[in-house]
């Protein structure tokens, strides 16, 4: 397979420019790909690319930073499991923690929907709720 920047864009969903951003923070190729032996520059890319490039969005899916996103894939190179297993905990730490943030504003506005809800009189709680 031999794919052309454009098409291992569409091939994992991104653009171009996404690309040429991870290529620049050294997370995408390495060694760079080769150019085309025609001589017109273009570079070719492959399924090790395609994997790496859907690797790199997976783990930013799971909120991982892109300097986390370059430790692992060294991890990977060094297999230091139990290194990457901790950075998989701390992880889910913070999901959790966001999480929790999470439930704590719904339950806030959920009480403020319904004190809104009680008069149409006076200020708004929700809106007042904000200036405070």
């Amino acid at each position: 397979m031999a794919l052309t920047i454009s098409e291992l864009a569409r091939s994992a969903d991104v653009g171009v420019e996404t690309i040429r951003f991870y290529q620049r923070k050294g997370l995408l190729f390495d060694p760079k790909p080769a150019a085309v032996a025609s001589g017109t520059g273009r570079r070719h890319y492959g399924e090790d690319e395609v994997r790496r490039l859907r690797f790199i969005r997976g783990a930013q899916r799971a909120g991982f930073t892109l300097e986390e996103i370059g430790e692992l894939l060294e991890l990977d190179r060094s297999d230091d499991r139990p290194r990457a297993r901790a950075m998989a905990q701390a992880r889910i730490a913070a999901l959790d923690a966001r999480i929790a943030e999470l439930q704590a504003a719904r339950t806030s506005l959920e009480s403020l929907a319904r004190e809104c809800a009680r008069s149409e009189k006076g200020p708004c709680p929700i809106i007042e709720s904000f200036e405070r």
